[in-house]
């Protein structure tokens, strides 16, 4: 039922969308930029304005079940076909509430929450993704927020970053970063490269779980990102030679424990580190996607607490799997590059507790 509550979020939010568009071509004369719901009618000549959150949401509860379930989820499965993010991670949609009374109800406790509200929105949806049954089957980790917030405000994203999460999950980092932007640099947001840029190419998600990525890529909608990069990956699994060298800041909270089956590792990865522990092959998956002086920012638990020294890489369990440390699984400009994001991390995070 949670699942149902975030596509109709998302479905509220599309209409949302769409009337800014509206009163902005009102308002210049100009036609609409972006028309979510076309004009006109669907192939059995019934308006597609019908889809619509604010004209659905008075009509009789039979009516409204049959609309919601028969027209509005089917469009949601074909949005984007332009090759958006969402064509990609909408096509699974499934509409399973059970009958019109229950419909009904819900969609009359939504239209009265204000979502203008970024922190009720933010709030309601992130309290939906901690009830959500599937978190966690599949090694995700629901990172909670306070945490979240202080790892993006120690690492202070910029409007020109490019910004990954290669364990994408529901997409907390990367909303979080988003709206430190919006926050801490509003006036680059009125220039339109870097509009576009937000929108578009800013940021980068990664994961193996198609409900995670549909929850995801509307959470991040819901906070206003149009269109970021959400594909389906297993991170360790396929090559990622294609994305060397293309993030400039990476936040995550990787599944560090245990180990995983070395032969459906990336074999791009295997050359750089001989391993089955998913520690040190996540560690060189970043550096492998981190531009030369691009930072990272991760979540890593020792028996110590969270790794910011260096020098912890040279004792157990590292040494466990190389007594050389770092120094016997990587090349040596890997490990000095490993050893700079460390000393960055360290140097940004300076307010908090060293780990010795």
């Amino acid at each position: 039922m949670i699942e149902q509550i975030t596509y109709l979020l998302f479905i509220k939010r599309l209409d949302d969308l769409h009337t800014l568009e509206e009163r902005k071509a009102s308002r210049t004369g100009k036609p609409m930029q972006r028309r979510i719901f076309p004009e006109g009618c669907d192939d059995q000549w019934r308006k597609v304005d019908d889809l619509r959150w604010s004209r659905f949401k008075d009509a009789a509860p039979t009516e409204m079940f049959e609309i919601v379930g028969q027209r509005v989820f089917p469009f949601l499965r074909t949005l984007g076909g332009d090759g958006s993010t969402y064509s990609d991670h909408m096509k699974d949609a499934r509409f399973t509430i059970p009958n019109s009374g229950l419909l009904s109800r819900v969609v009359d406790m939504l239209d009265g929450i204000d979502m203008d509200q970024r922190d009720t929105k933010g709030d309601l949806y992130e309290y939906m993704l901690g009830k959500i049954a599937t978190a966690g089957h599949n090694g995700q980790f629901r990172t909670s927020r306070h945490i979240i917030q202080l790892m993006v405000e120690m690492m202070q994203p910029t409007p020109n970053d490019e910004i990954c999460d290669p364990t994408y999950g529901t997409a907390g980092f990367l909303v979080a970063a988003g709206e430190y932007i919006s926050e801490w640099h509003p006036d680059a947001l009125f220039d339109a490269a870097q509009r576009q840029h937000f929108h578009e190419s800013m940021f980068h998600g990664f994961d193996f779980d198609g409900t995670m990525l549909r929850i995801g890529s509307m959470n991040m909608l819901l906070h206003g990102v149009e269109n970021p990069d959400i594909r389906y990956r297993d991170s360790l699994a396929e090559n990622v030679s294609g994305e060397s060298e293309q993030h400039s800041l990476i936040l995550a909270n990787p599944p560090f424990a245990g180990s995983l089956d070395y032969e459906s590792t990336s074999k791009d990865l295997q050359r750089i580190v001989k391993t089955k522990k998913t520690e040190l092959l996540f560690l060189a998956l970043f550096l492998r996607l981190l531009t030369p002086g691009g930072r990272a920012e991760f979540i890593h638990m020792t028996g110590n607490g969270v790794i910011m020294n260096a020098g912890l890489l040279y004792g157990s369990p590292f040494t466990d799997i190389a007594p050389q440390g770092p120094d016997g699984l990587f090349a040596e400009a890997d490990v000095d590059r490993m050893m700079a994001i460390l000393r960055s991390v360290r140097a940004t995070a300076a307010p908090v507790a060293e780990v010795a």
